[in-house]
């Protein structure tokens, strides 16, 4: 019987010790740490690669034009230009692309036999005023379209550019109808 009174003194003792206890909490937490064990790994820092490519473009030149109609006006061959040039100015309106060259020239219009240099309108019955183009205000320099030769140059800015054209009726055409008088000009821009 002492055997089983000192038997029963171990149990209560892992009951109530400290021993009992561990081994107690122990047991409780096996399943919790056996889910812990077999749990999934946390979030791992993401993997990453990388490369590049070209983005490219290209710019071409390219040109816009319009032109205003050049009204000469009154001729008057017997009294006022008879000695005097009548004279009269447009424009010519040019669009290139930044730093684009451009070449503007202006042919000799639609009169059978009218050159760059001697242009002529059409009037009444087939009659005819002469008149010229210049590319500057004194009117000394042919507005033509012989590249390199008379025609105007420019590098364009992107932005519209005014070209002026002068224009100027020679004095002294008295044998010139009454009425009205027209020529139409070409302007051709070469980019």
């Amino acid at each position: 019987m002492a055997e089983c009174d000192a038997k029963a003194a171990v149990r209560q003792s892992y009951r109530t010790g400290t021993v009992g206890r561990a081994l107690r909490l122990a047991l409780r937490m096996a399943p919790i740490l056996g889910l812990i064990a077999f749990a999934p790994p946390g979030p791992t820092e993401a993997a990453t690669a990388s490369t590049t490519f070209l983005v490219t473009a290209n710019i071409t030149v390219n040109c816009l034009i319009s032109a205003a109609q050049l009204d000469f006006g009154q001729y008057h061959p017997l009294t006022t230009n008879n000695t005097t040039p009548l004279n009269g100015q447009s424009e010519i309106t040019v669009t290139c692309t930044n730093t684009g060259n451009f070449i503007l020239g202006l042919d000799a219009g639609q009169f059978n036999g009218a050159t760059t240099s001697t242009r002529r309108m059409t009037g009444p019955s087939n009659a005819f005023l002469n008149y010229s183009l210049f590319s500057d205000a004194a009117r000394t320099l042919n507005w033509g379209n012989n590249n390199g030769v008379d025609t105007v140059s420019g590098i364009g800015t992107g932005g519209p550019e005014i070209l002026i054209v002068y224009g100027q009726v020679p004095a002294g055409q008295t044998s010139a109808v009454p009425g009205g008088y027209i020529d139409t000009i070409t302007a051709t821009i070469t980019f």
